[in-house]
């Protein structure tokens, strides 16, 4: 295909870019070129895609068969690209959220489960979810039945920049007993970003349309799993101390939140862990093992170091805080 990445130097654009490359596709990007050089081999646009009349020169008159977006900050930015675009590309893919249902989730949702209310022409980007969900309606408006909209769950792998897994992987490298969420059983849902680049762009190429909630089976991994596994794939030599998130909450820890398996009051969110995910396993999304997803992104790490954050990411000292975390320790040995 002929691809137009909107973004592509960041988790899950990057992870799109370098899928796309694998399959031999002719990579077009566009974004402001302030971070990551372009991969060698891709076609790099320049523009800040918040000023209209920038995007429209950097895109000129090109053509592409697809576009995947993964713009997560004011739904006008995309509704001013999906116009743009809409009469000379073929299919727009918006990596969009779950977080564009209503809270509370409820339990075992799929695609039909209720939306925030939004405005797709909003310049508000505070507001996540009703960002995301304006810009999965700033897309229908200019594509309508062309347009994917990716309803990703929580995202993993190689490149992540929100804090989850490369926050535990430094610190299970300190070694040591470190505090860890109970039970281990608790399931958990997720997606290596390198899944959802490759369903998206397979999905591209067939020209398939509509909302589809985009995460892995429920209750095929556990935090135990992913937990123990890091410590396998790593060879750290570290104890988990697994912890009841009550006796956390007491000491003002709030680990668990980094996965979503607690809310800021320190309750459990339903929802969050079993969503339905029978239409896009049925569309062909295909889950890589967690051993992979866990030592690439090591690897990643190592060969990288750590991501600078996102803006809207927590700070990497929001989940533990280190004399807190001590004292709890020293009180479960006691």
């Amino acid at each position: 295909m002929k691809l137009l990445v909107m973004g592509g130097t960041h988790h899950v654009g990057r992870a799109v870019v370098e899928t796309a490359l694998e399959r031999g596709d002719e990579v077009t990007t566009l974004n402001r070129g302030l971070s990551r050089p372009p991969a060698p081999g891709v076609h790099a646009l320049v523009a800040d895609r918040t000023d209209a009349s920038a995007m429209t020169a950097a895109l000129g008159s090109g053509e592409w068969d697809a576009v995947i977006d993964t713009w997560a900050w004011a739904p006008r930015v995309v509704r001013d690209s999906a116009r743009l675009l809409a009469g000379r590309v073929g299919h727009y893919g918006y990596v969009s959220s779950r977080g564009v249902h209503s809270w509370p989730w409820p339990p075992g949702a799929d695609e039909h489960a209720p939306l925030v209310q939004a405005d797709p022409g909003s310049d508000d980007a505070l507001d996540y979810a009703a960002a995301k969900r304006g810009g999965e309606l700033a897309v229908l408006e200019s594509f309508g039945e062309r347009a994917l909209l990716a309803r990703a769950g929580m995202i993993l792998g190689p490149y992540e920049d929100v804090g989850r897994i490369p926050w535990w992987l430094r610190r299970l490298e300190k070694g040591g007993r470190v505090l860890a969420p109970a039970p281990a059983e608790t399931p958990l849902q997720y997606l290596d970003v390198r899944d959802l680049a490759a369903w998206m762009l397979r999905s591209a190429e067939r020209g398939l349309g509509g909302a589809f909630t985009v995460t892995g089976p429920p209750g095929a991994v556990t935090l135990g799993d992913l937990l123990t596994t890091a410590l396998e794939v790593t060879g750290f030599d570290t104890e988990l101390v697994w912890t009841s998130p009550d006796l956390l909450q007491q000491h003002g820890l709030p680990l668990g939140m980094e996965f979503g398996l607690r809310a800021p009051d320190g309750s459990a969110p339903s929802g969050m862990h079993d969503a339905d995910v029978t239409a896009v396993l049925a569309a062909g999304l295909t889950v890589r093992p967690l051993r992979q997803t866990l030592a690439d992104t090591w690897a990643w790490l190592q060969a990288e170091g750590d991501p600078a954050p996102r803006a809207d990411a927590p700070s990497p000292d929001t989940w533990i805080d280190a004399a807190a975390e001590q004292r709890l320790l020293d009180h479960l040995s006691s």
